[in-house]
């Protein structure tokens, strides 16, 4: 079990250094560089530390077997849902929309990969008893995944749209440790995922800069996401 988590040290402590070697072109100091993963590596921490132990099984039979709900499936995405309604409103954002549709699927499919490497690798009990592939958890993993995208493009045109987005993540966390679907350290880990990613992402953008739209901004295309449903819908922008 150690060497599992050395392996997720490893990966986390990589991902703020491979954003430095690659921006410092930019000039981007290497402080704000690590400040940004200041969220993400002290969830890690917590997660480490909690996990497996005496205290996070007292905590899981105070918080667990609450509900049943399946709203979880539905609330990781909604920050996502409020970025494109924000662009189909005319809300100003960081980036056109069809760059922010890029950053959000590299950024929910790096969180796939990632998220679903260790749950493979580390072997480790729902509290329900239901398999051995609760840590981390992709459901909390996807949710601070799109809320981190919504933070990226509103903090500073609209801060509290973009923070909006975190209380459906929290939301999703909780109700996956309520549902006895995860231990506490799970989602945690997958929040510091899910943020560390979406950083990373952001920090090297303008190196997959490539717009096919910019010169029309009336038509809008976003993905559809359900429960086992994936599509994409047209939007027009009046």
């Amino acid at each position: 079990m150690i060497k599992y988590f050395l392996n997720i040290i490893i990966v986390l402590a990589v991902i703020p250094i491979t954003a430095q070697s690659i921006t410092a072109k930019d000039t981007i100091k290497t402080e704000k560089v690590w400040k940004q993963f200041v969220v993400p590596a002290s969830l890690t921490g917590a997660a480490l530390l909690l996990t497996n132990s005496d205290f996070e099984n007292d905590l899981q039979s105070r918080l667990g077997g609450k509900t049943n709900t399946s709203i979880d499936d539905y609330t990781r995405f909604a920050p996502a849902a409020q970025m494109y309604i924000a662009d189909a409103i005319g809300v100003k954002s960081r980036s056109h929309w069809f760059d922010q549709t890029k950053n959000l699927g590299i950024s929910l499919l790096l969180t796939d990969l990632v998220t679903t490497r260790l749950k493979r690798s580390i072997d480790k009990e729902r509290p329900s008893g239901a398999n051995n592939n609760a840590f981390p958890s992709a459901h909390s993993a996807y949710a601070f995944t799109t809320a981190t995208v919504l933070y990226e493009e509103f903090k500073d045109t609209s801060p509290i749209l973009a923070y909006s987005g975190y209380g459906f993540a929290i939301t999703t966390a909780a109700l996956r440790v309520a549902k006895d679907a995860h231990f506490v350290s799970d989602v945690l880990l997958g929040a510091g995922i899910g943020i560390a990613i979406v950083k990373i992402v952001y920090l090297v953008d303008h190196l997959f800069a490539w717009n096919p739209f910019l010169k029309d901004d009336s038509f809008i295309i976003a993905p559809t996401i359900g429960d086992q449903n994936y599509g994409l819908a047209g939007v027009f922008k009046f």
